[in-house]
């Protein structure tokens, strides 16, 4: 017999911590299902694109330009939904071989040796890049295109701090369970 107290004889996380954790995924949860409505607007929006074109003879630049928006939008504020629920690229070809202690091991290690530096470079490197383009209040360069496109380059350090979000409340989560104490698994999550 093992001395390793089971899962539901683990002491629950302090309760600031689990709160935390729960707000993080909370902001994610929401963000990642607010912008899911853009992939039905894009296949709309690209659908009438098409039917102007071919049908009608008419073309919209500023109705193009928004698929490109929104997929720009869906992709990037996705990132940390994506994260959450175990939709990103995982190589799995030794992580699913490991014990539960050794996943939490490389998911904490990943957390924050790869994303939580990867985000924060994100968003400080975008800045001047972003700033700028709010600046001149940039818009498209082509003849009746979206006036937005500081709002698209906007995207950058909102992804950066969708993903920073997640990652925050994943690597969290990991480590107290690195801790001993009890964790929620994927499927007890908003």
């Amino acid at each position: 017999m093992s001395d390793k107290p089971s899962c539901s004889e683990s002491p629950l996380p302090p309760r600031p911590v689990h709160f935390l954790i729960r707000g993080l995924e909370a902001v994610t949860e929401i963000t990642g299902r607010c912008t899911s409505w853009l992939a039905p607007l894009m296949v709309l929006a690209t659908c009438a694109v098409v039917v102007l074109r071919y049908a009608l003879g008419q073309g919209s630049v500023a109705l193009q330009e928004s698929v490109t928006y929104m997929h720009a939008a869906l992709f990037l504020l996705g990132a940390g939904y994506a994260l959450k629920h175990q939709h990103h690229v995982r190589v799995d070809i030794f992580y699913r071989r490991f014990s539960p202690v050794g996943r939490h091991w490389v998911d904490a290690l990943g957390g924050l040796v790869f994303l939580l530096p990867l985000a924060v470079f994100t968003g400080w490197i975008s800045k001047d890049f972003v700033l700028s383009a709010w600046r001149i209040r940039e818009q498209s360069a082509d003849a009746g295109g979206l006036a937005w496109v500081y709002l698209l380059k906007t995207l950058i350090p909102a992804f950066a701090l969708s993903l920073l979000v997640q990652v925050l409340a994943e690597t969290l989560r990991h480590l107290l369970a690195l801790m001993g104490y009890r964790v929620t698994s994927p499927e007890d999550r908003l």
